[in-house]
Order: C-alpha cells, then sequence, then structure tokens
C-alpha cells in the first residue's frame, strides 16, 4: 500500500485546495481520488469513512482525517510549518483563521447566484484590500522579516501565497498599494516546492469554470 497521502474531493479547489497547497509546500507527493458524481460521496458515508459526513478527507499515517483546519494543523505539525513555540503557533492560528475567512469569500464566488455575484464581488474586494490585506502588509512592516511569524517558513505563509494569487485572479493589481505583500508573493513563490507547485502540470487547480459548476453542486446537493 502506497505510503503517499490520499485525497478524496472533487477534482476542483473547494476546501482541500489548501491541503494540497500546505503539502505541496511541504514537499509530500500526494494521491487524490476525484468523486465524478453524487453516488461516489454516498459511498464514502456508506463505508463509514466520513465521521461528519463530509469531505474533504485525507488518508493519512492510518488516519481518515475530516475537517480542512484540522488536517492543516496535522500537516504543518508533522512538517515543522507550526512555529517554534505556543505564541508563534497562536500568531499563526489568529492569521490562519482569517485567511480562511478570506477564502470562504474567494472560493465560494463562482458558485453564487447570477442575482448576487455582483454584489458579493463588491464585498470580497472591499474585504481583501481593506481589512485582510492592510494587516499582513502591516505585519511585514513592522518585524521586517522575511516570513509572516518568527522569520521562519511556517503554514501561514503557504496560506497567504495561495489567498494573493486567488484575488489577482479576480483583480490582476490588487496588490498594487501594497508593495511589502507584493516582494513576499516574489519571495514565497521562489521556495523550491512551491515553485513546482506553480508549475503547468502541477497538482494545483485552477478558477473553476462556468462549465464546471453545475457538476460541482450535482455532487453535493
Amino acid at each position: 500500500m502506497s505510503g503517499k497521502p490520499k485525497l478524496h474531493y472533487f477534482n476542483g479547489r473547494g476546501r482541500m485546495e489548501p491541503i494540497r497547497w500546505l503539502l505541496a509546500a511541504a514537499g509530500v507527493e500526494f494521491e487524490e481520488c476525484f468523486m465524478e458524481k453524487k453516488d461516489d460521496l454516498i459511498k464514502l458515508r456508506k463505508d463509514g469513512f466520513l465521521l461528519f459526513e463530509q469531505v474533504p478527507m485525507v488518508e493519512i499515517d492510518g488516519m481518515k482525517m475530516v475537517q480542512t483546519r484540522a488536517i492543516c494543523n496535522y500537516i504543518a505539525s508533522k512538517y515543522n510549518l507550526y512555529g517554534k513555540d505556543l505564541k508563534e503557533r497562536a500568531l499563526i492560528d489568529m492569521y490562519v483563521e482569517a485567511l480562511m475567512d478570506l477564502n470562504e469569500l474567494l472560493m465560494t464566488y463562482p458558485y453564487k447566484p447570477a442575482d448576487t455575484k455582483e454584489q458579493h464581488f463588491a464585498n470580497m474586494l472591499d474585504k481583501t484590500t481593506n481589512r485582510y490585506f492592510p494587516v499582513f502588509e502591516k505585519v511585514l512592516k513592522d518585524h521586517g522579516q522575511d516570513y509572516l511569524v518568527g522569520n521562519r517558513f511556517s503554514r501561514v505563509d503557504v496560506q497567504l501565497l495561495e489567498i494573493i494569487l486567488m484575488a489577482e485572479e479576480f483583480k490582476p493589481d490588487i496588490l498594487a498599494k501594497f508593495p511589502l505583500l507584493q516582494s513576499f508573493k516574489a519571495r514565497i513563490s521562489n521556495i523550491p516546492t512551491i515553485k513546482k507547485f506553480l508549475q503547468p502540470g502541477s497538482q494545483r487547480k485552477p478558477l473553476p469554470e462556468e462549465k464546471d459548476i453545475p457538476k460541482v453542486i450535482q455532487i453535493f446537493y
């Protein structure tokens, strides 16, 4: 049996994408088992593999883990991406929780009903540029270090880069007023494991296309 983590989800971003990013950043190869139809999700539930009847689910180290944050916490701890002490971990957790909130806004936009998309888009960009990105720009300015916590590479650096790249898909010049985030983006993108993940042909998932939305909705509803 393969020792690689096995990821169970649909063939798209969703709540699995931060997990893919974190594994890739840690240099961990992983396999993916894609749900193509609702029956695939039903089978996972009937087989007792989903503790709360939800995906993402990751098979790793003999466990069938669910809940995105729990999975990311485990991976970050296992691969030394979670700070050197409790205080650093607390900072990482605070930043990650904020990024998860922003991720929810960005991730769900393509799935919003047509009559709410314009309002959601405006809210999403407003919070990105006026609530979240200014905080991380200030963090980088205040401590003058290359990474967000403890001047060492951690899971929060991975997730912030993921969010930056997602936000740029919606507004390419979104970092115009954030010079330190621009430098951060360039710096983190050049870490070898991340640089590899950003290359064409990796397991990173693209922004969903309109034609893909109904298929995803059919799996979950």
